[in-house]
């Protein structure tokens, strides 16, 4: 084969076959076809579009162009969940430990690998880092120690798994190719059956601070996404859940993590509690430890009222070399030096948030990174006061602004208060569950 053959084979609008796709994986892992090859296909594979077909055969090839991790001999389900990313979304920080805790009589493992956040989306590894000592970057042998200990891991991905998608995803992020629903569940897919899950749960955000800020689009990224899943053979659901405001109040690395505490004490934001309670319920019921979804949502409860979760994410970090003092005292988390507050500048209801807008101000704020190399500051961040709905006055906290630089403030300040619209009416409610596939 040649690369430029498939290159005009995909340009006129041609389905590869999974040899093909098996050649330019293969390419992209030892370097045999050069960057500019790889780029060229994924333009046209963006332009023109790649079949369910071309999907499943990307993602195994991908999946296989590096080592799928085998925990065989741990006995039990293992079980995953992947969010597509927003703003404010820390759920694998309550979850992790409310699956792992639940798995105490009858095993259930979360090896949950996760990524950093780039952009105005935040990332699982930033925040755990912001505890201290916390340690993500696990060899495999730490990684399934973790795991066997503790029941649920939280590490980065090892350079092993799926490298061919580490340089096909490099070369997408410069060459404006992102935006290919099957490239995007390909990319996802590969990196989650590399931990050797029996089953995942997909939380596909929408909305104005999502990466599919249509509705349709999420669905069809989620369908997709689901069908891939099974045609490897696992059990797979995915939620359709929303991103037109931050999910619960704290968005800054070191601030999610206070909140997502609070959480596992029984307090904390309604609308994360919910989440992270349908979430884990879901993965307790794929895993086969609830009988059905109402079950595992029970356990789920059960997990935070009892202590359980809250001692299990304490065992987690201090496994994992931080600590496990923070669990009960959150102020040995980074803390910014100065807060500031926004505040409404006239009465009525919010009628909506910005929700990109705000994760950018975190950006602005140091608490976030444009490019992978960029260094973030874990204690910035924002803190809502009021969420969409909510009645306000007239000099009401709309939220409250933690920062370290007076030169960052000020940029991030205006964008915030630009980011909260007033109107004298409520919206109507969006529900934070919209819709559910593959159930």
């Amino acid at each position: 084969m040649r690369a430029v053959d498939l290159i005009r084979k995909k340009r006129d609008g041609g389905e590869l076959s999974r040899e093909e796709i098996t050649f330019l994986v293969a390419g992209a892992s030892n370097g045999t076809v050069p960057d500019y090859q790889l780029a060229a296909w994924l333009m046209a594979a963006v332009c023109r579009g790649i079949s369910r077909a071309e999907t499943a055969f990307l993602t195994e090839a991908m999946l296989h162009s590096g080592e799928i991790l085998d925990f065989s001999d741990l006995r039990g389900p293992k079980v995953d969940k992947h969010s597509t990313g927003g703003v404010g979304d820390k759920t694998s920080l309550v979850i992790a430990p409310i699956v792992g805790a639940a798995g105490l009589n009858s095993p259930v493992y979360v090896p949950m690998i996760s990524g950093r956040g780039l952009g105005h989306t935040g990332g699982t590894l930033d925040k755990l880092e912001s505890i201290p000592g916390f340690r993500v970057n696990l060899s495999k042998r730490e990684f399934r120690g973790a795991l066997a200990a503790c029941g649920c891991a939280l590490g980065a991905a090892t350079p092993e798994i799926a490298p061919a998608d580490k340089r096909l995803y490099a070369l997408r992020d410069v060459t404006g190719t992102v935006e290919s629903a099957g490239l995007i569940c390909a990319s996802i897919m590969c990196k989650k059956l590399a931990e050797g899950l029996d089953a995942l749960v997909l939380d596909v955000k929408t909305g104005d601070g999502a990466f599919m800020k249509n509705e349709n689009d999420a669905i069809a990224l989620a369908e997709l996404l689901v069908e891939t899943g099974k045609h490897m053979g696992k059990r797979v659901v995915a939620l359709i859940t929303d991103m037109d405001q931050p999910l619960g109040n704290a968005v800054g690395n070191a601030l999610e993590v206070a909140e997502c505490l609070e959480i596992l004490n029984g307090r904390g934001p309604a609308d994360l509690r919910t989440l992270c309670i349908e979430l884990s319920g879901w993965m307790l019921f794929l895993a086969g430890s609830a009988a059905n979804l109402p079950a595992g949502k029970q356990i789920a409860e059960e997990m935070i009222a009892t202590g359980r979760a809250r001692d299990k994410f304490r065992q987690v970090i201090a496994q994992q070399h931080g600590d496990a003092r923070t669990v009960d005292e959150p102020s040995r988390l980074p803390r910014a030096r100065k807060t500031e507050e926004i505040r409404a500048a006239r009465a009525g209801f919010v009628s909506r948030i910005a929700c990109e807008q705000v994760g950018r101000a975190c950006v602005i704020l140091g608490g976030g990174r444009e490019k992978q190399d960029d260094a973030i500051d874990p204690a910035v961040g924002i803190v809502l006061g009021k969420k969409s709905g909510d009645a306000v006055r007239a000099g009401d906290t709309l939220c409250t602004v933690h920062y370290n630089s007076e030169s960052r403030l000020r940029e991030a300040a205006d964008l915030l208060a630009r980011s909260f619209e007033i109107a004298e009416a409520a919206p109507r409610p969006q529900p934070l569950v919209r819709k559910i596939i593959g159930a």
